[in-house]
């Protein structure tokens, strides 16, 4: 049986008390940093405020949505998926990504992208998604262009990364028009 959040092999699905562990390996994992907006590391009680505040506000309240990617037939977290920036007046939101190191390329990454495009187009009403992708991250690029993403511009000189600027490529996904 598959729903709003999963298919035959994957679920997202809300923070729980129990993702705490996970959710502080992946967002201290300091190669993640230069892409991301973290630049310190968050502790297990900020972490934990965190999931607590995620159940108790609406995507519109918090203007972003932050679910754990599991497998369906263990129950396993494999990843993070984000909606963030979610601007009703508008209808767009920004959308991240973080397949864990164990379980990248086993398709986990294009299904995820698929279930939240889902999500935000059908049931948010959301018209446009977007990612930045640094230009040297041509594997996750390919992943977002295979999930229906289009590259629609270029910000130059938009990552600082071990002295140097790095170029970040705009991919948006727009909802699509029956």
């Amino acid at each position: 049986m598959t729903g709003l959040f999963e298919n035959d092999r994957i679920r997202l699905r809300a923070l729980e008390p129990e993702d705490l562990d996970f959710l502080y390996r992946v967002e201290n994992d300091t190669t993640l940093w230069a892409e991301g907006v973290n630049t310190a590391p968050l502790s297990r009680f900020t972490l934990k405020q965190y999931i607590e505040l995620s159940t108790e506000q609406t995507v519109f309240e918090l203007k972003e949505l932050r679910l754990i990617v599991e497998r369906k037939t263990d129950r396993t977290p494999v990843g993070i998926a984000d909606l963030f920036d979610v601007d009703i007046i508008h209808r767009r939101a920004g959308v991240g990504l973080v397949i864990d190191r164990g379980h990248q390329r086993q398709g986990y990454g294009l299904e995820t992208l698929q279930l939240l495009s889902d999500y935000a187009f059908n049931f948010l009403q959301l018209h446009s998604l977007y990612a930045h992708i640094a230009v040297k991250n041509t594997a996750s690029i390919r992943l977002f262009e295979k999930a229906g993403f289009q590259q629609s511009g270029l910000l130059k000189s938009w990552l600082h990364q071990a002295g140097r600027y790095q170029d970040v490529a705009v991919c948006q996904k727009l909802q699509p028009m029956f």
